[in-house]
């Protein structure tokens, strides 16, 4: 199911609007339980289908040139996983996804710049304030020099909760990010 502008604003004041971090978000499609899409994020993040992911990320950036360019995106940032966790995984879906849109934006991707410092659980079965406990201070800014007094454009496969994007912008701002934007494949509600 594609997003329309309620659901955006009501899921932008859930989510993030009282922390003041993320300045706007776009998910692509609403992530509904045993859907298609569904099938298809398993099928990148466990069938390593990466090629999927940037097709899917394709579609993203098409999306936010025609919805979102007002953003005025400098750098593109996937959300990282820890290095235990892309080793096991063997790649990380969200830079997969970032690669999609700088094929059709040519937005710069940096992989380098945002890490995972600690290692955190999957937050699937996990409750609102438990996503946030986990994420907190799980991410580090390598390189603030190339985030200050630029807007990122925070990229993850699904935002649910929003606790790993807000923390991820949280290191951001703090390192002078101007406006930090999110945006996802899928929303879940």
């Amino acid at each position: 199911m594609h997003t329309d502008e309620q659901l955006l604003r009501f899921e932008y004041e859930r989510k993030f609007s009282e922390s003041k971090i993320i300045s706007d978000f776009y998910p692509l499609l609403v992530f509904e339980k045993d859907s298609p899409l569904q099938h298809v994020i398993h099928q990148i993040k466990y069938l390593k289908k990466f090629l999927l992911a940037v097709e899917l990320g394709k579609m993203l950036g098409n999306s936010l040139l025609k919805n979102k360019s007002e953003w005025k995106v400098d750098i593109i940032l996937p959300v990282p996983l820890h290095s235990l966790k892309k080793a096991e995984r063997g790649f990380n879906q969200s830079f997969y996804i970032a690669k999609g849109i700088n094929k059709v934006t040519n937005l710069p991707v940096s992989q380098a710049i945002l890490k995972r410092k600690r290692y955190t659980e999957s937050q699937t079965q996990k409750n609102l304030i438990e996503r946030a406990e986990n994420m907190s201070e799980a991410f580090l800014v390598k390189r603030p020099d190339k985030v200050a007094g630029k807007n990122v454009l925070l990229i993850d496969d699904v935002i649910t909760t929003g606790a790993t994007i807000r923390e991820c912008g949280k290191i951001l701002q703090e390192c002078e990010a101007v406006n930090i934007y999110a945006a996802s494949i899928a929303l879940a509600e």
